[in-house]
């Protein structure tokens, strides 16, 4: 049998307090740091800004009342070009339903994404650490679509119906964004409460594009309402190089 001798407290409590801190440190090392993952989603959006200069996309958007997500009481499919210089617009490629719903529902949401992709305004939703406070939550790797992510907690620090209070994940290797999902900061009217929403995205020509999003909102007007998008045929024009 193998016997240790110990001469005094003093050298073992230090040997055993240096293994504590190699274990301590080796476990830091293995463990993503919330700076330098919320320093990588500020260069992948910056990276996203100043590579795009245009794209345009097919967006399908279904409207569900109430609990009822097999019939959609309105539809519509757009066009959408975007232009760095101006923003978005829309050419409608179908529509059917409500045509009240479309009205009140798609049409406001059409009227609120050009205004918030304005030059002068879109800067202000960018998903950044400079309009979102963000933590990382428990640095845990979690596969999304077959992506490595890891989760972050944000926090808009100015209230608006288009920023989220919730999560965002993003790839662990490059800060991509890949999902986000949460509450919106503040309703878009007094007739309606706080949405829950979710927005995912996926690697277009090396950038994250939204593939589909979600809104459930309560109204007092016309109770529960559902609005998904799907967005498919990206072509994106990319800024020359530098």
């Amino acid at each position: 049998m193998m016997r240790f001798k110990w001469y005094g407290v003093g050298p073992a409590v230090a040997v055993l307090s240096f293994v504590a801190i190699l274990g301590t440190s080796a476990a830091a090392a293995q463990q993503p740091d919330s700076s330098t993952i919320i320093r990588a989603v500020d260069a992948a959006v910056k990276a996203r800004i100043e590579g795009i200069a245009g794209y345009t996309v097919t967006e399908h958007y279904a409207v569900y009342r109430n609990n009822n997500e097999t019939h959609p009481v309105a539809e519509m499919t757009v066009k959408t070009d975007y232009r760095e210089e101006t923003g978005k617009s829309y050419t409608i490629l179908s529509q059917s339903g409500s045509s009240i719903i479309r009205s009140l529902v798609l049409d406001a949401v059409l009227d609120a994404e050009k205004r918030i992709n304005l030059p002068a305004n879109r800067e202000g939703s960018w998903l950044t650490s400079a309009n979102y406070a963000m933590k990382l939550k428990s640095g845990t790797i979690e596969l999304l679509d077959g992506r490595e992510c890891l989760a972050l907690a944000i926090t808009p620090k100015i209230k608006a119906p288009n920023m989220v209070d919730g999560t965002l994940w993003v790839d662990a290797k490059d800060g991509t964004i890949v999902r986000i999902e949460g509450i919106s900061s503040q309703s878009p009217s007094v007739f309606t409460g706080p949405a829950h929403v979710m927005r995912q995205y996926t690697n277009v020509n090396g950038f994250g594009m939204a593939t589909q999003a979600r809104a459930v909102s309560d109204s007092i007007l016309f109770g529960r309402t559902t609005v998904t998008i799907d967005y498919r045929d990206y072509q994106i024009q990319l800024r020359p190089a530098k």
